[in-house]
């Protein structure tokens, strides 16, 4: 097996909103045993799912990659790991490798919702050497604010006004701090918004 097809494993390091497309987020993957980093751009509804796994969020009803979870299980299949295995145009593909009756099955997956199903399962997340020699970028400063462990600022002030906020403010509101990758502020928001759709 050459060097370029070596498996090196990944972590989820930050969501943030993507600095070149609006509307979309980028997913931050770094290697667990470097410095690389894969930037890899995905839109708002996998970034919710994303993030509503990472922070350990349960929501009223099943999303979609619950249900895919869920079906999985009634089924006796577990997601063993991830594996982004090609990259071309700019479009990352990857694959859900998943144990069955004691054999691995390969499925066909977007990235986004690969990563989405490997939070949910908790599973290894892989990449090829030539995929990060490809897009992978070198963090030179890592201090910085972008990465998933920085300081948690000015969110002691805003939490007092989120019941004052209406819902539409409260969604905007949620979108910024996944941007910002502030997740405990998310989840308040988001108790916030069941809070209020309970009343109704």
């Amino acid at each position: 097996m050459s060097n370029s097809m070596k498996k090196i494993e990944l972590d989820i390091v930050a969501l943030s909103h993507s600095v070149t497309q609006s509307h979309n987020y980028a997913v931050v993957l770094g290697e667990q045993e470097g410095t690389r980093r894969l930037p890899i751009v995905i839109g708002g509804f996998e970034a919710q799912a994303i993030a509503v796994a990472m922070e350990r969020m349960t929501p009223n009803r099943p999303l979609t990659h619950d249900l895919f979870k869920n079906a999985m299980e009634v089924f006796n299949a577990e997601l063993k790991e991830v594996v982004i295995n090609n990259l071309l145009d700019g479009i990352f593909y990857a694959r859900l490798i998943c144990l069955k009756d004691g054999e691995m099955v390969e499925i066909d997956s977007r990235t986004s919702d690969a990563l989405a199903m490997a939070v949910r399962f908790d599973c290894p997340i892989y990449t090829y050497e030539f995929i990060l020699d490809a897009a992978g970028v070198v963090l030179e400063d890592t201090d910085s604010p972008q990465e998933a462990n920085a300081p948690r600022r000015k969110q002691k002030a805003k939490a007092e006004s989120l019941a004052t906020m209406s819902v539409d403010d409260l969604t905007k509101q949620l979108d910024t701090v996944l941007a910002e990758e502030d997740y405990e502020k998310a989840a308040k928001i988001r108790d916030e918004i069941n809070r209020r759709s309970q009343q109704d």
